[in-house]
């Protein structure tokens, strides 16, 4: 059984502030949740109505009717776990990918579930972009949150203190096709879908690159900002 204080908590950590006081966050179903557990993430404890999928000694059972009342999703998936928050500290790697302003919650999620899909384990992220630990980030990224290092930083700080070739992506620039990305080890800028790479941004990249529509006859504006990364992703990975 669940009790007031625990409901309490995980209502409180529901938001970005008290997650930060707390340093702690949620994670929803068996998937997910086995995910962190592999990783070097710390547990903090388990609410479950079906404890014996797991095999650690932080698990509390309860009701479904108390999972409804804990979960965010509209058909809660059995468990819900909370962990502790980890210190992502940015590490060096061959290229980086910057995302400037990226507020939609599904949007981020699903980007680093492309970039753990492809291998990469860093993103960096502006500081006005969603928590990477909101409830809807955590959840649409399946999982893989536990395997990608999201740094949050002054992207123009970033820049300027970096020698490597910036690319912005952009909806009308140089094919994709026409780069050559070939043992690349620069910096690739994207933009929220809203508003794109701000303007202060922009004053600090040499080159933009577009991935151009194939059918003219098309009346969609842009794409999917987690797919525009997939595509640039596989050209960097050379599939």
């Amino acid at each position: 059984m669940v009790t007031k204080n625990q409901i309490n908590l995980i209502r409180q950590i529901k938001r970005k502030r008290n997650r930060k006081e707390k340093k702690l966050f949620i994670v929803e179903g068996k998937k997910s949740i086995d995910e962190f557990l592999s990783s070097d993430y710390k547990l903090h404890k388990i609410y479950s109505t079906n404890p014996s999928e797991f095999s650690v000694d932080n698990i509390v059972s309860i009701s479904s009717s108390e999972l409804s009342r804990l979960s965010s999703l509209k058909k809660p998936n059995k468990h819900i776990a909370i962990f502790h928050l980890k210190n992502q500290i940015l590490q060096k790697k061959n290229f980086y990918l910057l995302f400037d302003r990226i507020n939609d919650p599904g949007n981020l999620g699903t980007i680093i579930r492309t970039c753990h899909w492809f291998g990469v384990d860093q993103i960096i992220c502006s500081v006005d972009s969603v928590d990477c630990y909101n409830n809807k980030v955590v959840q649409s990224s399946m999982g893989s949150l536990s395997k990608v290092n999201v740094v949050y930083t002054d992207l123009i700080k970033f820049m300027k203190a970096t020698n490597k070739k910036i690319i912005g992506t952009s909806l009308n620039s140089k094919s994709i096709s026409d780069y050559s990305f070939q043992n690349f080890d620069g910096i690739i800028v994207f933009g929220s879908e809203s508003n794109g790479i701000s303007e202060e941004i922009k004053k600090e990249i040499s080159n933009y690159i577009s991935i151009p529509k194939t059918a003219s006859s098309s009346s969609a504006e842009s794409l999917n900002l987690s797919i525009s990364v997939a595509i640039f992703l596989s050209k960097i990975k050379g599939i």
